[in-house]
């Protein structure tokens, strides 16, 4: 839910609605008592957008800078990137609407109940400040839900598109380009549009090359990025976080790796674009240990021939005769216990890491010594009598790298996939531009046009 969670505080800060309608009158009738008129400042297929959403948006992102304002570019670029914003979302939603993805009233109310507790607050504290911030509540939900219908379109479509072999995981391990560690990074991006032309792939280095000068000249890398980048994390300052460098893409891995704390690559070209990129932090791979659990268990699961409160008796009954009159434990779950993966073993479960058995058994687990027999207790499955007999720690460090690795290249086909699925989706849809001030000066990688 990391995204829901940013969102929740770009909203928090959002400007009151009566500001963003009160830029909507130009200085000569400020004072006329005349009411603001709306218009629309763009066509997003069989959808607009309001000048009242762009002004909205805008706000927002200057109220989120507002002890920072020098790191904004001038109020005329802001605006032509959150439109930017505003109509790759229109054009994901859409999409999303087209192939059925829907999000739930119960997936809004999870996703409101994730917010309020990274938040520290319950649910009704969490709608108090959204009406306090000057946000309905209502329109925070839409939020929610618009992020929500985002996700499942950016699972289906990588979920279609991206898969990995063993193969790919063993060449990754193996490959001289292969550096364990994590990076902190954060980076410029100048997009070459889809069919760009040699202009085009001009222009964007131009502005690239701008970028670089303006950072060497003493702009902060964030305020650089806010400026120049067009990436849709570029008003967040394009921070990547950490990655593992086996996450990064292979093109950059060689330049990342000869850079310092703080240091600013050069220009380099990727797939997409122009990218400069800022080492923000970098640390070493650790060893990788984990706690295992040997345990056996019983489990009494309600049927057509038992009820609910029976099962419930039975369990504790078994229980009773483990704890009290000291019978196997073994015996009892061959005997007795449902569990058809476990039964015949005398109810043993093998070796196995904390939350494999899932979270409910494994806090028991972890409540448990060793040889300590759980009082009966409740999942989906039914009622779970739990002998933890003993842990170890292990060394995980290769099945780890392995995993990892898996995750990285799944990452980069994911990352690599969905760009490609926006570029495709934005160069074959309708989007027109309605407000002359709104549209890309001429010369420029004009994105937000057609």
């Amino acid at each position: 839910m990391k995204q829901i969670f940013a969102l929740f505080l770009l909203t928090i800060v959002s400007a009151a609605p009566s500001l963003a309608q009160a830029q909507l009158l130009s200085p000569q009738d400020a004072g006329s008592g005349l009411q603001p008129v709306d218009r629309i400042v763009a066509v997003v297929e069989d959808d607009v957008i309001l000048q009242s959403e762009l002004n909205d948006a805008v706000a927002a992102i200057q109220q989120q800078y507002a002890s920072q304002p020098g790191q904004l570019p001038p109020i005329d670029v802001l605006r032509r990137q959150v439109l930017d914003r505003l109509i790759l979302m229109k054009l994901q939603l859409q999409r999303a609407d087209d192939q059925g993805i829907r999000a739930s009233d119960s997936d809004v109310d999870q996703a409101v109940q994730n917010v309020a507790t990274q938040n520290k607050m319950s649910p009704d504290q969490l709608r108090a400040a959204v009406e306090q911030s000057g946000l309905s509540y209502a329109a925070f939900r839409q939020q929610l839900h618009d992020q929500l219908v985002v996700q499942k379109l950016h699972q289906g479509v990588v979920r279609d598109s991206v898969s990995i072999t063993d193969s790919e995981i063993n060449n990754l391990l193996n490959s001289s380009s292969y550096k364990a560690g994590e990076v902190h990074l954060a980076h410029i991006q100048i997009s070459i549009p889809s069919g760009a032309s040699a202009a085009d792939i001009q222009n964007a280095q131009s502005k690239a090359e701008q970028a670089l000068a303006a950072i060497k000249g003493g702009m902060d890398f964030k305020a650089a990025t806010i400026r120049f980048s067009d990436a849709p994390d570029a008003l967040d300052g394009g921070d990547l976080g950490w990655r593992r460098m086996d996450e990064v893409p292979s093109a950059f891995v060689d330049t990342i790796g000869g850079m310092k704390t703080g240091d600013v690559s050069g220009i380099l070209r990727g797939p997409t674009g122009f990218h400069i990129i800022q080492l923000i932090g970098q640390r070493e791979p650790s060893k990788q240990m984990v706690t295992e659990y040997h345990a056996r268990q019983i489990l009494i699961r309600p049927s057509e021939l038992l009820s609910a409160a029976q099962a419930q008796q039975k369990a504790q009954d078994i229980y009773n005769r483990i704890a009290n009159k000291h019978q196997d434990f073994a015996k009892l779950a061959k005997d007795d216990s449902n569990d058809d993966t476990t039964a015949n073993a005398g109810g043993d479960m093998g070796w196995f890491q904390q939350s494999d058995w899932g979270q409910l058994i494994g806090q028991k687990l972890d409540e448990l010594k060793d040889g300590e027999v759980s009082q009966p207790f409740q999942s989906e499955a039914g009622w779970h009598i739990i002998q933890r007999l003993s842990t170890r720690s292990s060394d995980m460090t290769t099945q780890v790298a392995r995993e990892q690795a898996r995750q990285a290249i799944g990452n980069r086909k994911a990352d690599q996939a969905y760009d490609d699925y926006l570029r495709e989706l934005r160069s074959s849809s309708y989007v027109k531009i309605l407000a002359p001030e709104l549209e890309e000066p001429a010369g420029s990688d004009n994105k937000a046009s057609s």
